[in-house]
């Protein structure tokens, strides 16, 4: 090997899954009459048929959801945030008196 990654189409997926799950060809027969480089793929393949079918094979998208953009914030979000952050501010300073009351510095 060359060391790349094999890469294999849908069909070849199901093709061999189904041939090793339904047909009964062992899985060196099948990675040989289907030129597949490794038994592990294989096994996964064989796994993830016998639990969800030929769609379990199909290939999903890569990334991040489309629609996952952050919403815009409403101006009664940015006010409820300002304050919350107002109000952080306040008892900080508040407790930065007592200490310092408290010191007496």
């Amino acid at each position: 090997m060359d060391g790349k990654q094999a890469r294999y189409t849908y069909e070849q997926k199901v093709a061999a899954a189904s041939a090793v799950v339904d047909g009964g060809m062992t899985k060196a027969e099948a990675m040989a009459a289907f030129g597949i480089m490794s038994m592990s793929p294989l096994k996964k393949w064989c796994a993830l048929y016998r639990e969800g079918g030929a769609e379990a094979l199909r290939p999903r998208p890569k990334g991040r959801p489309s629609g996952s953009k952050a919403r815009p914030r409403t101006r009664e979000e940015e006010l409820e945030e300002r304050c919350r952050r107002l109000e952080t501010e306040v008892a900080y300073l508040k407790q930065l008196r007592a200490l310092v009351e408290r010191d007496g510095l």
